[in-house]
């Protein structure tokens, strides 16, 4: 095949081919429904603000962090390693408050970018979210109940 057999190459394309796609970063979204609506309001939305998919995506993996770095220091570090080291006995249930406050203000986050951002599965994350939030809540009283008595 010949040089002069080849099609031009165009320049503002990616080396991979693939052009992306671009979309604005803040476009105004009516809500679809009175559940939409309500939701907007209940979060606290501004209306006509937006956020992208990615900012949505980014407060998800935050707030998933939190919670799996929270699970990990409850169920791990603090009952099995640290008592067998002969440190921070008792500890547990204050770090526990501290960090279950922090999980529920980062899913918190995380469900309004998905709200602000429109995503197609913003109702399932607030689901899943509010589950986690309520198990959170379930746990934090039942540290401070520990720390009480």
């Amino acid at each position: 095949m010949s040089t002069t057999d080849q099609p031009p190459i165009d320049t503002a394309t990616p080396a991979s081919g693939v052009i992306a796609p671009t979309t604005p970063a803040s476009t105004p979204v009516a809500p679809s429904s009175s559940a939409d609506r309500f939701m907007r309001r209940l979060l606290r939305l501004p209306e006509g603000r937006t956020s992208t998919a990615a900012e949505a995506r980014s407060a998800f993996q935050k707030s998933l962090f939190i919670s799996t770095c929270r699970c990990l220091l409850m169920y791990i570090v603090f009952p099995f390693v640290l008592p067998a080291v002969g440190i921070a006995r008792g500890v547990g249930p204050y770090i526990g408050v501290a960090i279950g406050v922090l999980a529920m203000v980062a899913i918190v986050y995380s469900i309004r970018r998905f709200w602000r951002a429109n995503h197609s599965k913003r109702w399932h994350y607030t689901v899943f979210g509010t589950i986690i939030i309520s198990f959170l809540i379930y746990l934090a009283v039942k540290d401070l109940s520990t720390i009480l008595s």
